[in-house]
């Protein structure tokens, strides 16, 4: 059962940081609503600290006084007070997704066509602000512990279903090609999760899902937790249900926009961990180690013969 509001307020945290880690770390006691809010006030920082509480609540679908409820739970007066936290983020905190997509759309607008390559524009545009966006977001020691357990690990299993199984497919072709033994955990024939019963301490997982994430994908890290096996997950959030018990999370924060979800980031992300992975299993090699491809291995055969 979810804790209500605590009746002593605790001491407010005076940082960003310290707010997100105090969300992140409270919010399976939240209620339902507040969850709600939880989600958007972590994905989109930038609007809470601009936008009034009237606007705010209305993008999130929530009433404004549920806002000031949230704000109390975690020791704040009311919103104003966090919204304060939020703001000072922005004194030295780089531009926020939707800030990048404005940007470059302003930028990229100024001819003032309007065709159907404009579609394409905008797509693009969007795939522009997810990679900055997740370079800016990725840390060294978060890419040196995954490709660390990409090259020790006996197998790698990989999880990721729905939007997502294009990513999973170019992590299993990627880290094939690097003769790693991979294990694409393929909902086909209804065995995905018994396959992942079989996962052990030395193994890894890769688990791939952005909201609302492939139910399958998540029974699958729970799987991985209960049988201690490190996983690497691959989502849009630290209130993802992929980062609780996650060794390392890579957060590529989206919007929703119809159909189209753009794949740019996650699939750059993956290419970059294969390309560490085979630096990690060529440490004394002097260049970045080429990851060979199916059809080259096919054409050096046919010459060698």
């Amino acid at each position: 059962m979810r804790t209500a509001r605590p009746s002593n307020r605790p001491v407010p945290p005076a940082t960003y940081e310290g707010i997100i880690s105090v969300i992140t770390r409270d919010y399976t006691e939240l209620s339902e609503r507040l969850q709600q809010i939880a989600r958007y006030v972590t994905q989109n920082p930038n609007t809470i600290a601009l936008e009034s509480i009237n606007t705010i609540a209305l993008t999130c679908g929530a009433h404004a006084s549920t806002l000031v409820r949230f704000a109390q739970y975690f020791g704040y007066t009311g919103f104003k007070q966090l919204q304060k936290v939020f703001q000072t983020r922005l004194t030295t905190a780089a531009p926020g997704f939707r800030e990048r997509i404005s940007a470059l759309d302003m930028e990229v607008s100024r001819s003032g066509n309007q065709s159907n390559q404009s579609v394409l524009r905008e797509l693009i545009i969007r795939d522009i602000a997810a990679l900055q966006s997740l370079l800016a977001s990725v840390s060294e020691k978060d890419l040196v512990h995954a490709s660390h357990l990409l090259a020790t690990a006996t197998n790698i299993y990989v999880a990721g279903q729905l939007r997502s199984a294009p990513i999973a497919s170019l992590m299993r072709y990627l880290l094939t090609m690097l003769r790693r033994k991979v294990i694409l955990l393929d909902p086909s024939g209804g065995l995905a999760q018994e396959m992942a019963a079989t996962m052990g301490r030395k193994d890894v997982l890769v688990a791939i899902a952005f909201q609302h994430y492939a139910k399958e994908t998540v029974a699958i890290s729970e799987i991985a937790a209960a049988n201690r096996t490190p996983t690497i997950a691959i989502t849009d959030s630290n209130l993802s249900p992929l980062s609780k018990d996650s060794h390392v999370i890579f957060t590529i924060p989206e919007e929703e926009y119809v159909f189209a979800r753009s794949l740019a980031a996650p699939m750059s992300l993956v290419q970059c961990l294969a390309v560490l992975t085979a630096l990690a299993l060529h440490p004394d090699s002097k260049t970045t180690p080429r990851i060979p491809t199916v059809t080259g291995l096919a054409r050096y055969r046919e010459r060698s013969t």
